[in-house]
């Protein structure tokens, strides 16, 4: 059997195993999704939002991309952004990183990745603000793990830079951020930070007037 046709297999047995416990399950989640948070997080294999939090399909709006980065640039994240916090109206935006992330450990090196290194520039940044803190570190996994926690601080700050979550907050004063990071040894999240909806919290160069929100 073919890799692939496991996973269909796998299709099957998930679908019918959900089906003999609740015959409507399928038909409630065609019907509508009303999920309560959005998860910017990393494309890693070993990170799964809904298998680590315990949650079902329609729970959680999830966006990844390599080190779950933020970038104002990047349309793609902007765009489910926007999504998840105009339309789905959700509560929580949730940053998540993980210990032993490779696009961090990519970025801590010199190492050319060819086109990935467009992307590993705004980890560089990262590292770059912080490298007084995370050169203390003794060992080089230790140093890519204080520079994964550093990194998804940054994201939430980059989060609340945005016009997007400036003009949710103002509009109905919601949705929180959250930094995460998860261990990929132990199974458990770390909670870095919550940010609550507060304008002090925003640098007054990225706050955004009411006419341009």
């Amino acid at each position: 059997m073919n890799d692939y046709e496991r996973l269909l297999l796998q299709n099957k047995a998930w679908s019918e195993e959900k089906f003999s416990f609740d015959k409507k399950y399928f038909d409630r989640l065609a019907h509508q999704q009303k999920p309560k948070f959005l998860w910017i997080g990393c494309s890693d294999s070993r990170v799964p939002a809904n298998e680590i939090t315990g949650t079902d399909p329609g729970e959680i709006f999830v966006h990844r991309n390599i080190a779950n980065m933020v970038v104002h640039t990047d349309l793609n994240m902007l765009s489910v952004l926007q999504y998840a916090v105009e339309y789905l109206k959700v509560e929580h935006v949730i940053v998540c990183g993980h210990y032993g992330c490779g696009g961090v450990d990519a970025a801590v090196s010199s190492k050319s990745y060819g086109l990935i290194n467009k992307w590993l520039r705004n980890i560089k940044e990262v590292y770059k603000t912080h490298q007084d803190e995370v050169d203390k570190e003794t060992t080089h996994v230790a140093k890519v793990n204080k520079l994964v926690e550093f990194n998804v601080l940054e994201q939430c700050q980059d989060l609340i830079k945005t016009s997007i979550i400036q003009k949710a907050w103002k509009q109905r004063n919601a949705p929180e951020i959250h930094g995460w990071v998860y261990g990929l040894s132990n199974g458990l999240v770390n909670e870095l930070i919550t940010i609550k909806p507060d304008f002090n919290a925003i640098h007054p160069l990225f706050r955004y007037e009411d006419s341009e929100l």
